[in-house]
């Protein structure tokens, strides 16, 4: 905008300076041209008149070239031209007056019409022509058939001009370097409050919702300030009771779920019981015993995930990590949960890096399982190492490297918007990818929050939470009756770990597959923690 601000404020002056130039120029020019015929008009005319007075016709040419001197010797420089009829005289013997002469002007003077004068350029210089009739000095002025012109040399009016031109050509510089220097004083005083406004919306886009700006003055941009700012604080004031809002859900959803973990205990227990007799009770009942102990089971798992997805909001989830053999633990995950026969493996061995153990295996619980209960087999889990591109991933830096985890099947695959929202708190793609799944009251004993490892994805040993305050082996495991945070509890634990989760929604073979990328991070010396 100054660059603008200087070339616009240029422009004008320059134009004006070029405008008022062509005028004061032309003016000159007409001033000092105007003057200088009314001068050879009258000087011609007088000088002709006292000449005449004593002149007889017809002349000779002795007598022609004598008038032609004696007018000539009161017109200082002219050179002057007598002619009668076929007789002409010049007061200067040498001098050309043929080519300054023009025939429109002897014609002109012939007629009788008066003095009459014209500019002519001879031999690239200019002239002024002024001729006039002699005539007799009776009541009917009648020509006498004498015609004098007097030759004016006009190069010194030209000088004058083009001097006048030329200072006034010189003059333009000054006045665009003032017109500049105005331009860059403008510029500042305008653009100094719009910068600090640019500076303050950047900070307030930056999240400092406490930015603002000095009003000064009563003009338009005073007025862009003082909006500015009113806008900046209500938008404070909104962010404040969002946040004070947000605090209190998280609150409210923690509270809830921690005075649920008291009764939801006790009622896993009498279900225990209750699931052991179901055998000796009749059908109905034993059906009944089945489905409390699944329904307090899933909600046992929904207050657990409830919890974690708690301490995420509340910024107080906390990595317990140390070097892992990521494909031991990968191993172990699966046979915790009975899916060892399920999955296909491709898991390299050494690949080891500091990581949450518990969290991963959330992780690997989640989108295995997924894949299981939604996909189609064969189910495949392949770890491996690559070097980062240049830090597209969180946490891994330009040469860095990182863990890539992916999880595919052959199942009918995720529609795009599934896709979008998979990773969103309570939402199921059960509708999306329809496979015959796993139900709640399948025969057995059901698995609890502190019982055996379910084989369709229930609650694993262990699933309360860890010493640190994290989940435990089994926390946010998302199954088909599930409480829809698992993906959203696994992509906070990848997070966590300064990685993501990918997701591709179908696969040029079919199915989908979901790709956890961690940076490598190691202790061994290999790389750096």
């Amino acid at each position: 905008m100054r660059v603008r601000l200087v070339v616009t404020f240029v422009l004008v002056a320059l134009l004006s300076a070029v405008t008022a130039t062509a005028l004061a120029y032309r003016d000159a020019r007409t001033a000092v041209l105007q003057r200088t015929q009314n001068t050879a008009v009258d000087d011609l005319r007088e000088r002709v008149a006292a000449v005449a007075a004593g002149f007889d016709l017809p002349p000779d040419q002795r007598s022609l070239s004598r008038f032609a001197a004696e007018v000539s010797e009161g017109l200082g420089a002219r050179i002057v031209v007598a002619r009668h009829q076929d007789l002409t005289a010049v007061s200067d013997a040498y001098a050309d007056t043929e080519g300054r002469i023009t025939a429109e002007l002897r014609a002109a003077v012939r007629a009788g019409d008066g003095t009459r004068f014209q500019r002519v350029e001879w031999r690239g210089e200019p002239y002024l022509v002024v001729g006039t009739p002699v005539t007799y000095a009776d009541g009917d002025r009648r020509t006498s058939g004498l015609e004098v012109f007097a030759i004016t040399d006009l190069r010194a009016e030209r000088d004058d001009t083009e001097a006048l031109l030329d200072s006034v050509r010189e003059g333009i510089v000054p006045v665009v370097a003032v017109a500049a220097l105005l331009a860059l004083l403008a510029a500042g005083t305008v653009l100094r409050p719009v910068r600090k406004l640019g500076r303050a919306t950047r900070e307030l886009a930056a999240g400092d919702l406490g930015s603002r700006v000095a009003v000064r003055g009563h003009d338009e941009l005073a007025d862009l300030a003082r909006t500015f700012n009113e806008t900046a604080g209500a938008l404070q004031s909104s962010d404040a009771e969002l946040r004070a809002q947000e605090a209190k859900a998280r609150r409210f959803v923690a509270d809830v779920s921690h005075e649920l973990r008291t009764p939801l205990a006790a009622m896993a227990m009498v279900a225990t019981v209750l699931e052991e007799d179901a055998d000796q009770l009749p059908p109905d009942a034993a059906r009944a015993a089945r489905t409390v102990g699944a329904e307090t089971a899933r909600l046992s798992r929904l207050v657990e995930d409830l919890m974690e997805i708690s301490r995420f909001d509340a910024g107080a989830a906390r990595l317990n990590a140390s070097e892992t053999d990521l494909a031991d633990t990968v191993r172990a995950s699966l046979a915790l949960r009975g899916w060892t026969d399920r999955v296909t493996l491709d898991l390299p061995e050494g690949v080891r890096a500091v990581v949450d153990r518990r969290r991963v295996d959330v992780i690997v619980a989640n989108l295995v399982g997924n894949a299981l209960r939604h996909g189609a087999p064969p189910v495949t889990v392949t770890l491996a190492v690559v070097r980062a591109g240049g830090g597209d991933v969180p946490g891994v830096g330009e040469g860095g490297e990182r863990v890539v985890l992916e999880v595919a099947d052959r199942g009918p695959g995720l529609p795009p918007e599934a896709r979008e929202r998979v990773f969103d708190r309570f939402y199921k793609a059960d509708e999306a990818r329809t496979r015959t799944t796993a139900t709640a009251t399948a025969t057995g004993p059901a698995a609890t929050a502190t019982g055996p490892a379910a084989p369709d994805g229930g609650s694993a040993p262990g699933s309360g939470p860890g010493p640190d305050g994290g989940p435990g082996p089994g926390a946010g495991l998302d199954g088909g009756q599930g409480s829809g945070l698992g993906m959203a509890i696994a992509l906070e634990n990848a997070r966590l770990h300064g990685g993501t989760i990918e997701v591709e929604a179908q696969r040029p073979g079919g199915g989908a597959a979901f790709t956890l990328v961690l940076p490598l991070r190691r202790t061994d010396g290999e790389g750096e923690e």
